[in-house]
């Protein structure tokens, strides 16, 4: 091989090796990533609300008392398994991750049941009405801001009328459900 042959090679590699790198250069220039100034994602908040409260309590489209007229304890007891995986509800049973919930109704909000509460929880003060119970169940986080309880909330009026008449069945003595007032 002479160096006439051994020319047009070294001249085919550099050849080649320039057509990469211009290309190169020219997708970096076409297709550049537009970087963000500050690195992460937005998420996106619940405005403070004028009071300063982070959230309030969602408020039920209809009062308790009437609710509770066509709720069905049976049905509370099939909607309160999705909050098993957190709380128990017979007599003696041990906390879970949240307290026993038996005999809660007319209970106090924060003490006893051997459970730790959180410090809101504890704040709260008072005893549990149906009225507060509809109020939690719809918005824990709303109801009690500061409260430990990651559950969203039962939106549906009578999933949680069904959830409360089942609760106020859980004690040795029941409390009567309240009547609708006229």
């Amino acid at each position: 091989m002479d160096s006439f042959e051994l020319n047009k090679i070294i001249g085919a590699v550099l050849a080649a090796c320039l057509i990469v790198l211009v290309t190169s250069f020219t997708a970096d220039a076409l297709f550049s990533p537009q970087m963000p100034a500050k690195p992460g994602f937005a998420i996106a908040v619940k405005a403070e609300a004028e009071g300063g409260a982070k959230e309030t309590a969602a408020a039920p489209s209809e009062p308790i008392e009437k609710l509770l007229q066509t709720a069905s304890v049976e049905k509370g007891a099939a909607a309160a398994k999705k909050c098993q995986a957190c709380h128990t509800f017979a007599k003696g049973e041990k906390n879970g991750v949240g307290p026993n919930l038996y005999g809660v109704v007319g209970d106090k909000k924060g003490e006893g049941r051997g459970f730790n509460f959180s410090a809101a929880m504890k704040g709260k003060g008072g005893t549990w009405t149906f009225d507060d119970l509809n109020k939690f169940i719809a918005s824990p986080k709303g109801f009690v801001p500061g409260t430990a309880m990651g559950f969203a909330g039962i939106q549906k009026d009578s999933e949680r009328a069904d959830v409360i008449a089942y609760l106020a069945t859980l004690a040795d003595k029941p409390v009567p459900l309240p009547t609708a007032a006229k």
